[in-house]
């Protein structure tokens, strides 16, 4: 079997990592060139971890990581520090930059076996009968321009990763949903001496202009490196979305934080950049004849709290997964036998994510609608945080941070909930 995988981010290159060793040919198609630039907190979660764990993928200081002993959550004059807990995930996060990160990953796949081609800039699905059966890529030169050549791959099935304006997806046709959350993140470097911090630092009120609080939060990661990613994410439920100067949201809340923490302009390293977050399922359907959608290409960022590597790479792994029992079901069948077997076993992987996220998805969007209103953020803040076993549990439901046969108290508690919750749709 033949894959080819559009974009070489943290889904595309986990999943050429665990089809490469899973005996498949794989080829992936990055459009720039490493190391390069991502707009992200840059903050691995624990469910992050465990995803690198699983691949095998070092994570020391010496590969350039912070570790992170939980969250620090900052609110309604008060300061929570929250650490990791859950018996199911890794005890720690990470920091480390997409322009690293990113690149250590490709690598990785690289090393398994995966064709990994730089300077390859999809520019859409082949089809053949209704079926995907390659990409199309412009070739681009050393300084991200276009050559004029052009290139096919062709492929017994596509997986398209390649981030939130998905070429591919577009290409075959599947537009973004306006029923699904949407949300924006903006976010800048600053030398700081808070560039060790153990702790991901997430402000839960986030004021505009006239100090009512907006639908979003901000965040102060250490990344070890001298400097910190300061930024901001907010949440489309707002009337103000779509109007505000987010950069000059992102300037006014460093300039009233203190002093000594150096988040001014002398000490900012590079432009202020953002990027759409992609939530709750907001491309369909996952699957298609020859194609698969993994990662932000899904949709599949938490409305919770934007986090979208730890789903990324895990979408790849699941995809990876059903594409192998996708060839074994082939194998011995007759072409036109075999195709069939393989579509119906690669089939699967729509419902599975469903059935995994779903339910916290869906949850996430009626949150994110709830908090697009200011009296119910304030209530709602005023209320947790001065109960800090609430908070804890409410982290742990946003961050995701159980699995569906654990059988601890909040386990159970958020498995009931997700119960009484109808799973979002992604067919």
């Amino acid at each position: 079997m033949r894959v080819v995988i559009a974009g070489a981010g943290p889904a595309g290159s986990t999943a050429a990592w665990h089809l490469a060793t899973a005996g498949v040919e794989v080829t992936v198609l990055e459009k720039t060139r490493f190391p390069r630039e991502k707009v992200c907190g840059d903050g691995l979660t624990p469910r992050a971890v465990r995803e690198m764990q699983l691949i095998g993928l070092p994570h020391g200081p010496e590969q350039g990581y912070t570790r992170t002993k939980g969250l620090k959550l900052i609110a309604a004059g008060r300061e929570l520090e929250l650490p990791w807990a859950s018996p199911e995930f890794p005890d720690y996060g990470l920091v480390r930059t997409r322009l690293g990160f990113d690149e250590q990953l490709a690598e990785h796949a690289r090393a398994a076996g995966a064709q990994i081609l730089e300077g390859h800039q999809v520019t859409g699905v082949i089809e053949e009968g209704g079926r995907v059966v390659g990409l199309s890529a412009a070739l681009l030169d050393e300084n991200g321009r276009k050559t004029g050549e052009t290139a096919e791959f062709r492929a017994d099935l596509v997986l398209a990763a390649d981030g939130n304006s998905t070429r591919t997806a577009v290409s075959k046709g599947l537009a973004k949903r306006d029923d699904r959350p949407l949300g924006v993140a903006y976010r800048a470097y600053f030398e700081s001496p808070r560039t060790h911090d153990e702790w991901m630092e997430g402000w839960l009120e986030l004021p505009d202009k006239e100090g009512r609080p907006l639908p979003g939060y901000g965040w102060i990661f250490g990344v070890g490196d001298g400097t910190v990613n300061v930024g901001l994410g907010i949440l489309n439920s707002s009337r103000q979305f779509g109007r505000l100067d987010y950069r000059q949201v992102l300037k006014d809340w460093t300039a009233a934080m203190p002093a000594e923490w150096t988040l001014d302009p002398e000490h900012q390293r590079g432009r202020i950049l953002g990027a759409a977050l992609p939530m709750g399922f907001n491309r369909t359907p996952h699957v298609s004849p020859g194609l698969l959608l993994l990662g932000d290409a899904g949709g599949m960022v938490s409305p919770f709290n934007g986090e979208g590597i730890s789903y990324a790479m895990e979408s790849a792994r699941l995809a990876a997964d059903f594409v192998v029992r996708g060839r074994d079901a082939a194998r011995g069948l007759e072409p036109g036998a075999a195709r069939a077997a393989a579509d119906r076993a690669i089939a699967e992987y729509a419902e599975c994510v469903r059935w995994h996220w779903g339910s916290h998805f869906a949850l996430g969007s009626v949150f994110a609608k709830l908090i697009g209103s200011p009296r119910v953020m304030r209530a709602a803040l005023a209320t947790g945080m001065p109960v800090p076993p609430l908070m804890k549990f409410v982290v742990r439901l946003m961050a995701n941070l159980t699995t569906k046969d654990a059988v601890g108290l909040e386990d159970r508690a958020i498995r009931l909930i997700e119960r009484m919750t109808p799973r979002t749709t992604n067919m």
